[in-house]
Protein backbone atom coordinates (compact mmCIF):
# COMPACT_ATOMS: atom_id res chain seq x y z
CA UNK A 1 0.00 0.00 0.00
CA UNK A 2 2.69 2.50 0.88
CA UNK A 3 6.34 3.00 1.61
CA UNK A 4 8.06 5.44 3.91
CA UNK A 5 11.64 6.58 3.48
CA UNK A 6 11.57 7.80 -0.13
CA UNK A 7 14.54 10.12 0.40
CA UNK A 8 16.70 7.17 1.41
CA UNK A 9 16.54 4.53 -1.31
CA UNK A 10 18.36 2.05 0.90
CA UNK A 11 15.51 1.95 3.40
CA UNK A 12 11.86 1.71 2.38
CA UNK A 13 9.46 0.87 5.17
CA UNK A 14 6.38 -0.94 3.89
CA UNK A 15 2.72 -1.13 4.86
CA UNK A 16 0.28 -3.17 2.81
CA UNK A 17 -3.34 -4.19 3.08
CA UNK A 18 -4.87 -7.58 2.46
CA UNK A 19 -8.45 -8.81 2.35
CA UNK A 20 -7.80 -12.46 3.22
CA UNK A 21 -4.97 -15.01 3.71
CA UNK A 22 -3.44 -13.64 6.94
CA UNK A 23 -0.81 -16.40 6.94
CA UNK A 24 0.47 -15.28 3.57
CA UNK A 25 0.42 -11.65 4.70
CA UNK A 26 2.52 -12.59 7.73
CA UNK A 27 5.02 -14.38 5.50
CA UNK A 28 5.45 -11.21 3.46
CA UNK A 29 5.93 -9.13 6.59
CA UNK A 30 8.65 -11.48 7.81
CA UNK A 31 10.38 -11.45 4.42
CA UNK A 32 10.42 -7.65 4.34
CA UNK A 33 11.61 -7.38 7.93
CA UNK A 34 14.47 -9.73 7.08
CA UNK A 35 15.76 -6.93 4.82
CA UNK A 36 16.07 -4.70 7.88
CA UNK A 37 13.07 -2.44 7.35
CA UNK A 38 9.74 -1.97 9.06
CA UNK A 39 6.75 -3.83 7.67
CA UNK A 40 3.10 -3.91 8.66
CA UNK A 41 0.13 -5.81 7.21
CA UNK A 42 -3.36 -4.39 7.74
CA UNK A 43 -6.49 -6.38 6.99
CA UNK A 44 -8.90 -4.23 5.00
CA UNK A 45 -11.52 -4.90 2.35
CA UNK A 46 -10.90 -2.32 -0.38
CA UNK A 47 -14.63 -2.27 -1.12
CA UNK A 48 -15.17 -0.62 2.30
CA UNK A 49 -14.21 3.05 2.17
CA UNK A 50 -13.90 3.33 5.94
CA UNK A 51 -11.50 0.39 6.02
CA UNK A 52 -9.05 1.87 3.53
CA UNK A 53 -9.16 5.29 5.18
CA UNK A 54 -8.43 3.65 8.53
CA UNK A 55 -5.52 1.79 6.94
CA UNK A 56 -4.05 5.07 5.71
CA UNK A 57 -4.35 6.65 9.14
CA UNK A 58 -2.79 3.60 10.79
CA UNK A 59 0.09 3.82 8.32
CA UNK A 60 0.70 7.46 9.18
CA UNK A 61 0.57 6.68 12.90
CA UNK A 62 3.06 3.83 12.46
CA UNK A 63 5.53 5.44 10.04
CA UNK A 64 4.98 9.16 10.46
CA UNK A 65 3.80 9.83 6.93
CA UNK A 66 3.38 8.44 3.43
CA UNK A 67 5.77 9.02 0.55
CA UNK A 68 4.63 6.42 -1.97
CA UNK A 69 1.15 4.98 -2.45
CA UNK A 70 0.59 1.96 -4.70
CA UNK A 71 -3.07 1.17 -5.37
CA UNK A 72 -2.84 -2.50 -6.26
CA UNK A 73 -6.14 -4.07 -5.15
CA UNK A 74 -8.43 -5.27 -7.90
CA UNK A 75 -11.18 -7.73 -8.73
CA UNK A 76 -12.17 -9.36 -12.01
CA UNK A 77 -15.71 -10.49 -12.75
CA UNK A 78 -16.40 -11.90 -16.21
CA UNK A 79 -19.88 -12.39 -17.56
CA UNK A 80 -22.16 -11.77 -20.51
CA UNK A 81 -24.29 -8.64 -20.43
CA UNK A 82 -27.46 -10.74 -20.05
CA UNK A 83 -26.18 -12.45 -16.91
CA UNK A 84 -23.90 -9.91 -15.24
CA UNK A 85 -25.27 -9.09 -11.80
CA UNK A 86 -25.49 -5.65 -10.27
CA UNK A 87 -23.71 -7.03 -7.21
CA UNK A 88 -20.68 -7.90 -9.36
CA UNK A 89 -20.95 -4.55 -11.14
CA UNK A 90 -21.02 -2.61 -7.86
CA UNK A 91 -18.14 -4.56 -6.31
CA UNK A 92 -16.01 -4.11 -9.43
CA UNK A 93 -16.41 -0.35 -9.28
CA UNK A 94 -16.04 -0.25 -5.50
CA UNK A 95 -12.68 -2.03 -5.52
CA UNK A 96 -11.23 -1.04 -8.89
CA UNK A 97 -12.27 2.63 -8.94
CA UNK A 98 -13.78 4.00 -5.73
CA UNK A 99 -11.10 2.47 -3.49
CA UNK A 100 -8.38 4.10 -5.59
CA UNK A 101 -10.01 7.51 -5.20
CA UNK A 102 -10.73 7.09 -1.49
CA UNK A 103 -7.23 5.85 -0.66
CA UNK A 104 -5.60 8.57 -2.73
CA UNK A 105 -7.77 11.25 -1.13
CA UNK A 106 -6.80 10.04 2.32
CA UNK A 107 -3.09 9.64 1.52
CA UNK A 108 -2.40 13.00 -0.13
CA UNK A 109 -3.31 14.76 3.10
CA UNK A 110 -0.08 13.33 4.50
CA UNK A 111 2.16 13.56 1.42
CA UNK A 112 4.85 16.15 0.88
CA UNK A 113 6.53 17.35 -2.28
CA UNK A 114 8.06 14.40 -4.11
CA UNK A 115 5.19 12.08 -3.25
CA UNK A 116 4.29 9.33 -5.68
CA UNK A 117 0.94 7.65 -6.39
CA UNK A 118 0.99 4.59 -8.64
CA UNK A 119 -2.16 2.72 -9.65
CA UNK A 120 -2.10 -0.79 -11.09
CA UNK A 121 -4.51 -0.61 -14.00
CA UNK A 122 -4.73 -2.94 -16.98
CA UNK A 123 -4.07 -3.08 -20.70
CA UNK A 124 -7.78 -3.94 -20.92
CA UNK A 125 -8.46 -0.23 -20.40
CA UNK A 126 -7.60 0.10 -24.08
CA UNK A 127 -8.15 -3.38 -25.47
CA UNK A 128 -10.58 -6.12 -24.37
CA UNK A 129 -10.07 -9.06 -26.78
CA UNK A 130 -12.76 -11.42 -25.50
CA UNK A 131 -16.44 -11.29 -24.56
CA UNK A 132 -17.63 -10.82 -21.00
CA UNK A 133 -15.02 -8.32 -19.85
CA UNK A 134 -16.85 -5.09 -20.49
CA UNK A 135 -17.34 -4.02 -16.87
CA UNK A 136 -13.75 -4.82 -15.93
CA UNK A 137 -12.48 -2.87 -18.94
CA UNK A 138 -14.71 0.06 -17.97
CA UNK A 139 -13.31 0.09 -14.44
CA UNK A 140 -9.73 0.24 -15.72
CA UNK A 141 -10.58 2.91 -18.29
CA UNK A 142 -11.98 4.99 -15.44
CA UNK A 143 -8.53 5.04 -13.83
CA UNK A 144 -7.10 6.64 -16.95
CA UNK A 145 -9.40 9.63 -16.64
CA UNK A 146 -8.87 9.76 -12.88
CA UNK A 147 -5.08 10.08 -13.04
CA UNK A 148 -5.20 12.57 -15.86
CA UNK A 149 -7.53 14.78 -13.85
CA UNK A 150 -5.79 14.32 -10.51
CA UNK A 151 -2.40 15.09 -12.05
CA UNK A 152 -3.69 18.67 -12.41
CA UNK A 153 -4.74 18.78 -8.77
CA UNK A 154 -1.54 17.27 -7.41
CA UNK A 155 1.10 18.65 -9.78
CA UNK A 156 1.34 22.05 -8.07
CA UNK A 157 1.94 20.17 -4.80
CA UNK A 158 4.87 18.24 -6.27
CA UNK A 159 3.01 14.91 -6.18
CA UNK A 160 2.82 12.68 -9.25
CA UNK A 161 0.15 10.11 -10.11
CA UNK A 162 0.15 7.58 -12.95
CA UNK A 163 -1.18 4.18 -13.97
CA UNK A 164 0.87 1.08 -14.69
CA UNK A 165 -1.17 -1.02 -17.15
CA UNK A 166 0.01 -4.64 -17.27
CA UNK A 167 -0.98 -7.09 -19.95
CA UNK A 168 -1.12 -10.85 -19.34
CA UNK A 169 1.15 -11.53 -16.35
CA UNK A 170 2.02 -14.99 -15.05
CA UNK A 171 0.48 -15.43 -11.58
CA UNK A 172 -1.25 -18.18 -9.63
CA UNK A 173 -4.61 -16.75 -10.71
CA UNK A 174 -3.53 -16.21 -14.32
CA UNK A 175 -1.18 -19.08 -15.27
CA UNK A 176 0.91 -18.73 -18.39
CA UNK A 177 -0.04 -22.20 -19.60
CA UNK A 178 -3.39 -23.64 -20.67
CA UNK A 179 -5.98 -23.03 -23.36
CA UNK A 180 -6.81 -19.48 -22.30
CA UNK A 181 -3.12 -18.53 -22.04
CA UNK A 182 -2.39 -19.94 -25.48
CA UNK A 183 -5.18 -17.81 -26.92
CA UNK A 184 -3.71 -14.67 -25.37
CA UNK A 185 -0.11 -15.45 -26.35
CA UNK A 186 -1.13 -15.33 -29.99
CA UNK A 187 -2.06 -11.67 -29.45
CA UNK A 188 1.12 -10.67 -27.58
CA UNK A 189 3.87 -9.23 -29.78
CA UNK A 190 6.66 -10.89 -27.79
CA UNK A 191 4.73 -14.17 -27.64
CA UNK A 192 4.86 -14.70 -23.88
CA UNK A 193 3.31 -13.66 -20.60
CA UNK A 194 5.07 -11.01 -18.53
CA UNK A 195 6.42 -11.55 -15.02
CA UNK A 196 5.58 -9.86 -11.75
CA UNK A 197 9.24 -8.82 -11.53
CA UNK A 198 8.93 -6.87 -14.78
CA UNK A 199 5.86 -5.04 -13.49
CA UNK A 200 7.59 -4.37 -10.18
CA UNK A 201 10.53 -2.86 -12.03
CA UNK A 202 8.29 -0.28 -13.69
CA UNK A 203 6.58 0.51 -10.38
CA UNK A 204 9.99 0.95 -8.72
CA UNK A 205 11.05 3.38 -11.44
CA UNK A 206 7.89 5.45 -11.03
CA UNK A 207 8.47 5.49 -7.27
CA UNK A 208 11.98 6.88 -7.66
CA UNK A 209 13.38 10.39 -8.07
CA UNK A 210 14.13 9.93 -11.79
CA UNK A 211 10.40 9.82 -12.61
CA UNK A 212 9.53 13.27 -11.32
CA UNK A 213 8.49 14.49 -14.78
CA UNK A 214 6.02 11.63 -15.34
CA UNK A 215 2.47 12.23 -14.17
CA UNK A 216 -1.03 11.73 -15.54
CA UNK A 217 0.45 8.89 -17.59
CA UNK A 218 -0.98 5.50 -18.54
CA UNK A 219 2.03 3.27 -19.05
CA UNK A 220 1.60 -0.05 -20.84
CA UNK A 221 3.69 -3.05 -19.86
CA UNK A 222 2.01 -5.70 -21.96
CA UNK A 223 4.53 -7.16 -24.39
CA UNK A 224 2.79 -5.43 -27.27
CA UNK A 225 -0.61 -6.95 -26.48
CA UNK A 226 -2.30 -3.62 -27.20
CA UNK A 227 -0.10 -2.69 -30.17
Amino acid sequence: MSTRGFANARRLDVVFTYASSPDRANEIVQAVQALGVQALAIQADSAEASAVVAAVEQTVEKLGGIDILVNNAGVLAIGAIDDFTLADFDRTLAVNVRAVFVTTQAAVKHMKEGGRIINIGSTNAERMPFAGGGVYAMSKSALQGLVQGLSRDLGPRGITISNVQPGPIATDMNPSEGEFAQMLKKQIAVGRYGTVEEVAGLVAYLAGPESGYITGANLMIDGGFSA
